[in-house]
């Protein structure tokens, strides 16, 4: 059985930057039946990631990190495999993915997969409402994260 981490972060005060949060309450509840998906999912909701979390992560088989990205790229939502890899930040109660992966073969010498999925966020103004085109994204990430789920009930 394997045991799978959804983490979505980001500010859902700010519009879009709550994508990250949005998805993981979908998956959430999406997979309350654990009996018929033969595995566990769980789901994080953070502001942020920070080194804390590397002692969570380190009990999961897969764990998929999912935040808003605010046109740095043209796709509306893209998912790339995470590799673990340190990257210093300025600010360290920030960590990215890679960094986090990193630290968790130091510490625990484990390597769950990663993956990172990237909304596109259009409006981070104040408000707690994404917007029409990060929810169409957001949607079409839940279902490529339900289908990443069900393969891993596979293996």
């Amino acid at each position: 059985m394997s045991d799978i981490l959804v983490v979505g972060y980001g500010n859902p005060g700010r519009r879009d930057d709550g994508v990250g949060h949005y998805v993981a309450e979908r998956i959430e509840q999406l997979t309350g039946d654990v009996e018929t998906l033969h595995c566990n999912v769980s789901t994080l909701m953070l502001h942020q990631l920070g080194p804390e979390l590397a002692e969570t992560i380190k009990d999961y088989d897969l764990v998929i990190f999912v935040d808003a990205h605010s046109g740095e790229c043209a796709e509306g939502m893209r998912m790339v495999s995470v590799e673990s890899a340190y990257c210093p930040s300025a600010f360290t109660h920030f960590m990215n993915p890679g960094s986090l992966l990193a630290l968790v073969m130091s510490l625990y010498h484990r390597k769950p997969q990663a993956f990172i999925v990237s909304i596109r966020g259009y409006d981070f103004d104040f408000g707690t409402e994404l917007s029409t085109e990060t929810q169409k994204w957001a949607d079409m990430a839940v279902e490529q994260i339900l289908d990443m789920i069900v393969f891993q009930r596979g293996s």
